[in-house]
């Protein structure tokens, strides 16, 4: 499973676990039909999952007039993902990590997800980076 295809099923996973109080292994297992799980998959949804509240802390820190509560459910999902990756993940380069939630943003989301997530995520990059 190609990295891009990996992070449009673990987005759809978390997203489940976040709307649906779903558990994170039956959201992964909703997700990919008869396929093999795949390890970037997982660890995404895993990674996402285990450091939520750490995540979470980092968006709000760098949300400008929104509570992360008020963020839409697919939005938040990829703000939490693509945040997972940039601060955990150091074989990634930040700037794929945007470009890949701002086409999820683009793919789910609705007329300004990409343009909101962009912004945000342009905040954590600054911040990660102190």
């Amino acid at each position: 499973m190609k990295r891009h295809t990996a992070r449009e099923k673990a987005l759809q996973a978390l997203f489940q676990v976040d709307v649906g109080g779903i558990d994170p292994e039956e959201a992964i297992k909703n997700v990919v039909d008869e396929e093999e799980i795949d390890s970037f998959l997982r660890q995404l949804v895993f990674g996402v999952v285990n450091h939520q509240e750490e995540i979470d802390q980092l968006l709000r820190d760098n949300l400008e007039k929104w509570r992360l509560e008020r963020v839409a459910n697919v939005d938040r999902s990829i703000l939490r993902m693509a945040a997972y990756e940039m601060k955990y993940i150091d074989d990634i380069p930040v700037s794929v990590t945007m470009d890949e939630a701002i086409e999820l943003a683009k793919k789910f989301g609705d007329d300004k997800s990409s343009r909101f997530v962009n912004g945000v995520l342009s905040k954590v990059k600054n911040a990660l980076e102190l």
